[in-house]
């Protein structure tokens, strides 16, 4: 039994994380450009799909190949997802940013099947499964008898990593202040001198290429990557944005950490949870949208009228 208990709570950080980095940049995106980015799972998806396309060009080109290059491919996918989050703003999104809330939903939940298509048509075998393999593998130590990976260990590592950094540079630099700024209030930062144009892409950039590590992670995670799983990768980062808080970054890690577990704790206790687990995970966003609509940190929106 102890045993199950070290494994699961193992299975329960490591899911965790992933599920925090992708609720990470659906609030970085709220909370500066109050925009709903409904495609941030399909953006963050295809960077499995460029890192194994960058491994097959390089072994066919180059005639190289091993794990060190898939973690070189990992890590120029992100840089490339970042530059696509840029893109995807100025052609699309930022034609929505004054708009009614429902016209940018509907704009990015076109953009995410325009993704996924994109994906499935010009990828080669796009519509099937690809393995995807793990980044990193063995096992790392033990804690009793369960042994703990180095995939784990580095998810849990890489995620503490990328948080660290995203506060000291939100708190630490000059473009960091100038994002906090827009986010209090985008008027006030054009009245101060702050051009928001910057500010937006250095936004998007940044949720893209840690939605994109995310993705990494999960397809890592799963060992398998296909063109519709974005479609659940960002349903789930949503969620756990929504759980804790959309705009807050410690509300987007404490709800994947409570999406995690909810996972977890159905597929171990109970009966064919496996099937039931998303069931108890939207459950439990309807239930925290009726008693808590602004999220566990959030803070609730006063408007005047």
């Amino acid at each position: 039994m102890a045993e199950l208990l070290v494994q699961q709570l193992v299975n329960w950080i490591t899911l965790g994380c992933i599920y925090a980095l992708l609720a990470i940049g659906f609030s970085l995106i709220f909370g500066v450009l109050n925009v709903i980015h409904f495609s941030h799972g399909d953006v963050a998806m295809t960077a499995p799909f460029i890192s194994l396309a960058l491994v097959q060009l390089l072994a066919t080109a180059v005639g190289v190949s091993g794990p060190a290059w898939l973690i070189v491919a990992a890590l120029a996918a992100a840089l490339a997802v970042g530059v696509i989050g840029i893109v995807l703003d100025k052609t699309v999104i930022r034609r929505f940013r004054d708009a009614p809330a429902m016209m940018a939903l509907v704009a990015t939940v076109a953009l995410g099947i325009v993704i996924r298509e994109l994906i499935r048509h010009l990828y080669p075998q796009g519509s099937n499964p690809h393995a995807f393999p793990r980044l990193v593998s063995g096992v790392a130590f033990e804690v009793g008898t369960v042994p703990i990976s180095w995939f784990a260990l580095l998810v849990v590592l890489l995620t503490i990593a990328l948080v660290a950094l995203l506060f000291f540079f939100l708190k630490m630099t000059p473009l960091g202040l100038r994002i906090r700024a827009a986010s209090e209030d985008r008027v006030i930062a054009r009245m101060m001198g702050i051009r928001d144009t910057r500010v937006f892409r250095a936004t998007f950039f940044i949720a893209s290429a840690i939605g994109a590590i995310a993705g990494l992670l999960f397809a890592s995670y799963a060992g398998v990557t296909r063109f519709d799983f974005g479609v659940m990768a960002g349903l789930l980062g949503f969620s756990a944005a929504v759980i804790g808080g959309l705009g807050s970054m410690p509300g987007a890690i404490l709800g994947g950490l409570i999406i995690a577990g909810i996972e977890v704790l159905a597929q171990t206790f109970v009966p064919d949870g496996a099937s039931y687990r998303l069931v108890f995970v939207f459950l439990l966003v309807i239930v925290v949208l009726i008693f808590r609509p602004a999220g566990l940190l959030g803070r609730p929106v006063m408007e005047k009228v």
